[in-house]
Parts: structure tokens; sequence; C-alpha cells
């Protein structure tokens, strides 16, 4: 590989980490009304609500838990990414929870919406991430 692909493909593994690691934190600044009372969720009570209609084949019972469950997952591995901390763990954690989230909306409302909102696309980074993330370049 040349200077500037090595270069290259080590800025887009940064990029591929920062992107993914600002999106699971920008999702749980929303849940917690960080973006601002109407953008996104708002609070984390409509978060909840949103959570029982991706899961509507879940027992009611069920959706506090994967709620919290989801938010837990979400900052841990936000911070692992970023920080470059266990990459390659945070980046397959990440990768099957995007994935079981793109499973859920896909049972949930089809398809499309999994599609629309590019959840298999971030999932499929994560695990090229994951796939590429040994060695010394990890906390690069």
């Amino acid at each position: 590989m040349s200077a500037a692909n090595g270069r290259l493909k080590r800025w887009a593994l940064q990029y591929a980490r920062a992107a993914l690691g600002a999106a699971f934190l920008s999702g749980i600044a929303s849940r917690f009304g960080l973006w601002g009372e109407n953008v996104g969720y708002g609070d984390f009570a409509r978060f909840m609500e949103y959570t029982g209609e991706v899961n509507a084949f879940m027992p009611a019972s069920s959706i506090p838990f994967l709620a919290w469950a989801a938010t837990v997952s979400e900052l841990v591995l936000g911070v692992a990414l970023i920080l470059g901390l266990q990459l390659r763990m945070a980046a397959f954690g990440s990768a099957l929870l995007l994935l079981v989230f793109g499973a859920a909306m896909g049972l949930s409302f089809g398809l499309k919406s999994p599609l629309d909102y590019s959840v298999f696309s971030a999932s499929a980074a994560a695990l090229l991430l994951a796939l590429d993330s040994s060695g010394p370049q990890e906390n690069s």
C-alpha cells in the first residue's frame, strides 16, 4: 500500500469511528433533551414510546429494559469508538447493536424504515471497522 493510501485508510477509519460514536452519543443527547425540547425525542418518555414502537413484537413489560439497555450500550460504544478503546470489540458490538436495531425496525415498520435511516449501512461500516481494527493503530 502506498503512503498516500495508508494515510487515507487511517483517516477513513478515524472518520468511521468518529461518525459512529457521535451518532450514538447524539441519540442519547436527544433522548435526554440535550438537543432541545422539540428536537428528536426531546425526552426519555418519548424515547420509551419509540422503543415500544420499534419493538412492537416484544411484551410491553420489556420496553423499559430495552430502552435503558440501548442507552447504556450506545453510551459505552460511543465513548469507546471516539476514544479508540477496545476498538475491535466496540466496533463489533456496534455492528451487532445496529443489526439488531435494524431487524427490529424491519419487523415492526417494514424493511423500508431501516434502509431509509441507513441502519444497515452503519452496521456494515462498524463491521468493516472491526475487521480492520487491530494492533497499534487502535489508539491513533
